[in-house]
């Protein structure tokens, strides 16, 4: 997959997080794609579902598997706004995903190589492919904004 078609769908994450945004959530938005077919999206909503899993990668994932009807998504590709979480590259591990794309990093939290790289371990017996800071500035312009409008 190319650069633009990375652009293009990580506009389609973005436009995901600011629905999360709209509704007082972290503003990170995710999409599974395979052979140019979106099989899953999801954005953040952990307050609203009264979830601590509901992070926009597992919504994304959660209705991709039932979308393939199964539960492993090979060849398939997760594009989400921040770098994912441990849990998140966990079950992007679990569900073998091929690639991950995401926009920007998360210092805190990262797990795609910032603060630890869950997505490439040699431990595990799956490893994702990962780009990162596809249409960065944008991805944390609308974190830094909803962040700022909270204080």
């Amino acid at each position: 997959m190319g650069v633009n078609s990375d652009e293009q769908w990580m506009q389609q994450a973005l436009r995901l997080a600011s629905m999360a945004a709209a509704k007082g959530e972290v503003p990170v938005g995710a999409l599974i794609v395979r052979n140019g077919t979106v099989l899953g999206e999801g954005y953040n909503c952990p307050i609203e579902s009264v979830d601590p899993t509901a992070h926009a990668e597992l919504i994304a994932l959660r209705q991709a598997c039932g979308t393939a009807n199964n539960y492993r998504l090979p060849e398939s590709t997760l594009y989400v706004t921040l770098e994912p979480c441990p849990m998140c590259a966990g079950a992007l591990v679990h569900a073998r995903v091929q690639r991950v794309v995401y926009g920007t990093p998360d210092p805190r939290s990262g797990a795609a190589g910032t603060v630890m790289n869950i997505l490439a371990s040699e431990a595990l017996n799956h490893r994702c492919q990962v780009s990162g800071g596809v249409l960065r500035e944008q991805c944390a312009d609308l974190l830094t904004d909803f962040f700022k409008s909270r204080r």
